[in-house]
Order: structure tokens, then sequence, then C-alpha cells
């Protein structure tokens, strides 16, 4: 296959394996970027240090258990998550899925664009006394975004190789000019004054952040050498995301801010600050949009990657003129009801259902066991979201034990055979 086309609908070619670490920084970069870090500051000026902590532990465990899983089904197969869903859903059925990933994928997509488009603005206004319109801005960098995506994961990879290690060091270095400003002790006993959030809902917005993870594991542990090298990726996720989401904690609770340009400026560092974040927002949407084009791909199947990337660019640009921000607690809460169960279902199917071994010539056009169980799991968790009545208290996890539970019982015969 050409390198255009990213692999999309075929299995990757030895030739285009890469190591684990490589993929593991490029995963922890995506925790370097402007969306995580505002909710990592977010939810300690809502909670409080102490409880901030526990929601930053259940979120990331919960995240690295799941992505343990469908790094593995990635690797073996060497498929794209989105060519994994024909197995699972069918191929009729995979469709439905991708297009609620397409779109959720493009929201993240819009998102992050908007946020960055805030700190070019804020930076220009602090350092240059020059008030620019957003939207412009939201243009030029969605247009550099699109740009790399087209030219795919490898060249992530190079910029994600130079931009997350400075910029850990420089977030560590935040830190410590955050504490050395006040008492540690102070820092860890800050509880506010009207806390805004309980830990189950900080602990909840966290996971649908990064919920999609677990679910689209795949299209980057692919490109792996072996089953070890993937699991050492997944600790892009294990620390990658803790890490950033205190590094933004801390400085925000020392400077009561959570627009991290602002916190920036209390500490003087507003021009590296920006540059660094720009980066990794740049490499961390461009993975973002990387993964929408694979989606669509499969739904629309006689468009190039690079027509794709552009389309779907523009559309993703237009959300983030509109304000979709605006929605993101909204959004990263219904990704906590819809993505989990997905995960549970392709995790069974791949090892019980299709005993590890996917053959692209069977391929069935409807799996409707998998959209059953889906439907009803999110269904459900739908309404243990809305404490209509309550299973485990956690909605994500009610979502992600259902969905797998209802599915082992209806392929319970094709499971359990002899």
């Amino acid at each position: 296959m050409t390198e255009d086309n990213q692999y999309t609908t075929t299995k990757v070619q030895p030739k285009d394996f890469t190591s684990g670490w490589l993929i593991g920084i490029l995963i922890a970069g995506t925790g370097l970027t402007l969306p995580i870090l505002f909710l990592g500051s977010e939810v300690a000026l809502a909670v409080g240090f102490k409880k901030a902590l526990w929601a930053f532990g259940i979120s990331t465990f919960v995240l690295t258990i799941m992505c343990m899983a469908t790094t593995v089904i990635g690797n073996r197969s060497r498929l794209s998550t989105y060519m994994i869903m024909h197995f699972s859903f069918g191929r009729k059925g995979a469709k439905i899925m991708n297009f609620i990933f397409g779109i959720t994928l493009l929201g993240w997509f819009s998102v992050a664009l908007e946020l960055l488009a805030i700190a070019v603005k804020d930076t220009a206004l602090q350092t240059l006394q020059i008030n620019l319109l957003e939207w412009p801005i939201i243009i030029i960098v969605s247009a550099l975004i699109i740009t790399t995506t087209i030219y795919g994961i490898k060249s992530l990879e190079r910029l994600a190789n130079f931009a997350v290690p400075v910029l850990t060091i420089f977030l560590g270095y935040v830190v410590y000019k955050s504490i050395s400003g006040t008492s540690f002790q102070e820092i860890v006993n800050f509880v506010p004054e009207n806390p805004t959030m309980s830990l189950f809902e900080a602990t909840s917005i966290l996971v649908g952040s990064s919920i999609l993870f677990p679910v689209l594991m795949a299209d980057f542990s692919r490109f792996i050498y072996n089953d070890k090298q993937s699991l050492i990726a997944v600790l892009g996720i294990a620390i990658g995301f803790p890490i950033a989401l205190l590094f933004s904690a801390i400085p925000s609770i020392q400077s009561g801010e959570v627009d991290i340009i602002k916190v920036m400026e209390s500490l003087d560092l507003v021009v590296p600050a920006f540059v660094l974040l720009f980066v990794s927002t740049w490499v961390g949407n461009a993975s973002n949009l990387y993964s929408t084009v694979l989606t669509f791909s499969t739904v629309k199947t006689d468009w190039s990657f690079k027509k794709m990337a552009i389309i779907t660019g523009v559309i993703g640009t237009i959300a983030a003129i509109l304000g979709f921000s605006d929605y993101l607690f909204d959004f990263l809460n219904f990704l906590g009801i819809l993505a989990p169960s997905i995960s549970s279902i392709y995790i069974i199917n791949f090892f019980w259902v299709r005993k590890q071994d996917y053959n692209l010539n069977e391929i069935s056009e409807w799996e409707f066991e998998a959209l059953i169980s889906w439907v009803i799991s999110s269904v459900i968790a739908t309404f243990t979201y809305f404490n209509v009545f309550q299973l485990t208290h956690a909605y994500f996890i009610d979502s992600l034990l259902l969905g797998g539970i209802i599915y082992l019982i209806l392929k319970r015969k094709v499971i359990f055979k002899k």
C-alpha cells in the first residue's frame, strides 16, 4: 500500500513498524495539550488538591486497564480501530460506530482549535498589546494542523519527540516556581470555598476526556513491533496523563487561574509557555484529525486520505468558530456513556469470538448482537447518568460492564462451543 492511504483499510506492513517508546511519547504528548491542561486546572480548582489527586488516579487506572487490552488487539491484528469495528459490528454496523467516532473526534478537534486560538489571542495581548480576532487565528492554525496530518504519523512522531520532553521539563519548572512562591502545604490543603464539582463528577469528566483512547489505541499500536513494545506505549497514558493533570493543577491552585496563559503571566513565562504549548497542541490535534480521517475513510471509502483530511478539517474549523467548546463538559459526559461499551464489545469479539484471528474476507454486513449490546448498555448508562437508578454509581463503568456482559450472553454459543 502507498504511504498516502495510511493503511486505512489494510494491515500495516513490517516496513512501517516502529518503537513502542516513540508511540508512547506521541500519546503522552496528547496530555500536554491545552484541552487536558485546562481540565486539570478546572478539576483542581473545583474540588481541591487532594480530591483532584483521587480523580486523576482513578481515571488513569480505568483508562490504563482498558488500553492494555485494546493495544494488544491493534498490535496482533495490524488493523485500524475502524476496520476492527467491521469484525465486531459488521460492515454496515461499523459505519454507524465510525460515524459516531468521527463526530466526537471532530468535536475534540474543534475544542482544541478554539482553546489554541484563545491562547494565541491572550499571548498577543500580554506581550504585544494587540487585540486579535479569534476566528482568523482558528483558520490559520487549522490550515497548519491539516497540512501536518496529511503527512501522517511519522511526521507527528518527529514533532512529538521534540515537543514532549521539552514541555515536560518546562512544566516541571513551572510547578517548581509555583511551589517556591507559596507553601507547598497550602497547595496540598487547598479546598475551594464553594466546590463546583463532586469527586465523582471530576473523575467522570476526566475519564470522558480520554475515553476514546482505549477505543482508538489500535490506530497507534498496529504500527508497533510486538506485544511487549505495544504495552510500553500504554505508559503514555499511565504516566503521561496524570503528570499532565498535576502539572496544570498546581500552578492553577497557586495563581487561582484556569487559563494557562494567565497562569504563565503571573510567573513571567508567557512567551516560552506559549511556544511549547502551541507545538504540543498542534501535535495533539493533528493526532485527533488523523484518527478522524481514519474513521470517515471507512464510511466514505472512495476518498483519498488527503481529501478526507481537508474536508473534515474544514468542518471542525467551522465548529470551532461557532464556539463548540461551550459544550465541552456535556460532550465529555456523552463520550463516557457511549464509548466504554464499544471497547468491551470489541475486546470480547477479538479474544473469544474471533479467537484472535481477523480475516478480511470474513466480514458480515451486520453483527446484531454487538449493536444490541451497545444500544442497551448505552440506554441503561444514560439512565444511571441522570440518576434514574444506580448500578455501580459510575455510569462509564456501567457502560463498560453492561456492554461486555450483554454481548457475552448473546454470543455465548459461539464463545463456549467445543
